[in-house]
Parts: structure tokens; C-alpha cells; sequence
């Protein structure tokens, strides 16, 4: 398998990867690019392969609480311009950023404070804008728009790629329990009980909603929800064209956005399995218990993806991506049993979708 790889002529494909939340060199949250990028032998030359640590616009992370900022900011117009024309396609996998308690020792990772680095520039909007014109391929993901990016870059994206960021964000957690849970952030749990008289009664598990105004949401499981994990599912159309599944569980973050079905397609969509009460909880907030996980505009004029969750951002390693054929060995690499399996998400549903959309671009003829 490592021989038929090896032996699996290369493809240049000149990607503009911004990421600007990477807290450690193994670029957690565009790794899962790198491995479909690695395993389908697309190279930035004709012969240098993609590197993790290395290849993508953002926040670069050093020993001893040290940085470099390598971003699109830094970029002239005329920069901008050339690199737009170099590009075959840009990838906005994470804009989030970095904030001064994740990165600097004495703070509490779970608090939300300073931000340091992060949310969607002015330099970020011109890049795609040029892009966009120039009809190449552009995929974003979950937070591109939300917070921190500014209003008026969060309003100028939705005019250029007509979709909508309705202001909410949320996360599957498979215990709400927070004494049991550190995972939960504990300005998620403070906002929700300064509107609910310091009340915090979840224990089991269950779907948190915030959005920018700092409200919270919560659905749990029994009370509100008759199966707790969220589902992506895709329609008998999309499910050919990119080899997708039918139904998918998804325990991470993602985002709720409104596209304009006039210009784009929804690829899939996210259900939550709500109840009565947990429908009656999302109808006051105007929350929708279906909405696009996988939205897409393709064609002649422009080429435009984006992911309402955290794709890029799987536990998978590297080292399987050398094998040919490694997906027919995919279930060696997770356990459905396990409520918070993600890497089944990766080789179910990420790896066929992006490697198909890759290799659509590519056949159609790279502009």
C-alpha cells in the first residue's frame, strides 16, 4: 500500500490554508487537510508536499510562550493580489484565534479573556473577494464569521457568499455535569446562570447553545432531547455526488448559519432530535432544530463551500495517510461505541467530501 502511494504521480495544487488558532505544532485544527491533501499527493511544487507545521497563513506557536504572526495581514494589496493569482484555492479552516489565557501560563484555558490573535481581517475579506472573482474555489468553516471576526467583515462576507450568520454557536456534551466534564467552559456555564437565578441543573448529556449576545440554551437529553447527539444527514443526491452517508453523528462544535437557497444548494443538513419541551426551548430563541451543516454555491461565476462545523479538526494522524487504500481498513481506526468518536466523522463523511470536492475542482480544470 506504502508502494502503490509512493508510486501515485503528484498533483499541484497551490492551497492558501489560513488557520489562526494553532496552540501547538501538530496543527490540530487543519490536520484533517493535510491528511486528504497528503493522501491524494497534492503538493504545493511539483514535488514538495504540504507540512502541517508549516504551510498555511496564521498564528505559528513557539517554545516559552513565544509566537509569530504570519498572517494574510501582513500582505500589501498587491500581495494579496499576486497570491490570489498563484492560488488554485483558499481554505479558511479556523479564524477563532488565540486568547491570552490559552496561551499564557497564569491564565485558566477554560475562561474566555484578552484576545491575542484571531477573527476574519480586512486582508482575510480581500483575499476571498479576489478569489471569488477570479472564479476559484473557496471552502470556509465553522466560526470564519462568528466570533471574534468584526461586524462589518462578518456582513461583508455574507453579502459576497449570500449566507447568513444567525448569531448562535453550539456543542454536543456527553455530560453536562460539571464537576464531572472540564470540557464545559465555564463562561458558558456562568452566562447560563446569571439569566437562570445561579441555577445549573444538567447532569446528563446533552446540546449547549451561546450565541453573541451571551445567551445560553441548553437541550438535555430526556428533558428536552430524545437522543442527545446531533445528526448530519444528506439527501440521496449529495450522498452520490460526494459519497457521503446518510445520517452521521457529529459531537463537536458548529455554528448556525441561513443561506440563500436562491444562489446556494445545502449539501446537508444538522437535525436535532428534540422533543416538545426542547422544541418549545428552541422556538423561543428562534433556533431551528434543522440547518445547513454543508452549504455550496458551484458554478461558472464562482466555486464557494461552507462547513457549519469544526471539520478539519479530527484526531487522525498523519502516519495512515501514506497508505493507498487505507480506507478500506477505516474501521480499525474507530469505535462507534464510543459517544465522542470523531475520527468516524473524518473517514465517513470529511475524507469522501473533501476528497471529492478536490477532485471535481481538479477535473474540471483548475483556473
Amino acid at each position: 500500500m506504502w508502494v502503490i502511494w509512493l508510486a501515485t504521480p503528484n498533483t499541484k495544487l497551490v492551497i492558501a490554508i489560513v488557520d489562526k488558532t494553532v496552540l501547538t505544532s501538530e496543527g490540530q485544527e487543519h490536520i484533517s487537510l493535510n491528511w486528504v491533501l497528503n493522501h491524494e499527493k497534492y503538493t504545493k511544487t511539483s514535488e514538495k508536499p504540504y507540512k502541517v507545521s508549516h504551510d498555511y497563513f496564521g498564528f505559528f506557536p513557539e517554545d516559552n510562550e513565544k509566537f509569530k504572526l504570519k498572517g494574510l495581514e501582513r500582505f500589501s494589496f498587491s500581495k494579496l493580489s499576486q497570491l490570489s493569482n498563484d492560488a488554485d484555492l483558499a481554505y479558511f479552516t479556523d479564524t477563532y484565534g488565540i486568547y491570552n489565557n490559552e496561551w499564557f501560563q497564569e491564565g485558566d484555558d477554560k475562561e474566555r479573556s484578552g484576545i491575542l490573535y484571531g477573527g476574519l481581517s480586512d486582508k482575510d475579506i480581500q483575499l476571498l473577494k479576489l478569489m471569488k472573482e477570479k472564479g476559484k474555489l473557496v471552502i470556509t468553516e465553522f466560526n470564519t464569521i462568528g466570533s471574534p471576526t468584526a461586524y462589518e467583515n462578518r456582513t461583508r462576507f455574507e453579502k459576497m457568499f449570500k449566507v447568513r450568520w444567525t448569531g448562535w454557536t453550539a456543542r454536543y456534551f456527553d455530560n453536562l455535569n460539571p464537576r464531572e466534564n472540564k470540557e464545559i467552559p465555564k463562561w458558558l456555564i456562568r452566562n447560563y446562570k446569571n439569566s437562570h437565578k445561579g441555577r445549573w441543573p444538567f447532569k446528563s448529556s446533552g446540546i449547549a447553545f451561546v450565541n453573541n449576545k451571551d445567551q445560553v440554551v441548553i437541550l438535555e437529553n430526556g428533558t428536552h432531547l430524545n437522543n442527545s447527539m446531533p445528526h448530519i444527514e444528506t439527501n440521496e443526491k449529495f450522498q452520490n455526488t460526494y459519497e457521503l452517508p446518510e445520517r452521521i453523528k457529529y459531537p463537536f462544535w458548529f455554528d448556525i448559519i441561513t443561506p440563500d437557497k436562491k444562489v446556494n444548494s445545502v449539501v446537508s443538513s444538522f437535525k436535532i432530535d428534540a422533543n416538545n419541551k426542547g422544541l418549545e426551548e428552541l422556538k423561543k430563541f428562534n433556533i431551528p432544530s434543522e440547518f445547513p451543516a454543508v452549504t455550496e454555491h458551484i458554478d461558472s461565476d464562482y466555486n464557494f463551500f461552507y462547513f457549519s462545523g469544526d471539520f478539519a479538526d479530527n484526531p487522525v494522524g498523519m502516519n495512515s495517510s501514506y497508505f493507498s487504500g487505507i480506507g478500506y481498513f477505516k474501521g480499525l481506526f474507530y469505535d462507534e461505541r464510543n459517544t465522542m468518536e470523531r475520527s468516524s466523522f473524518f473517514w465517513n463523511y470529511y475524507k469522501p467530501l473533501l476528497t471529492t470536492i478536490l477532485q471535481q475542482y481538479s477535473e474540471k480544470g483548475i483556473n
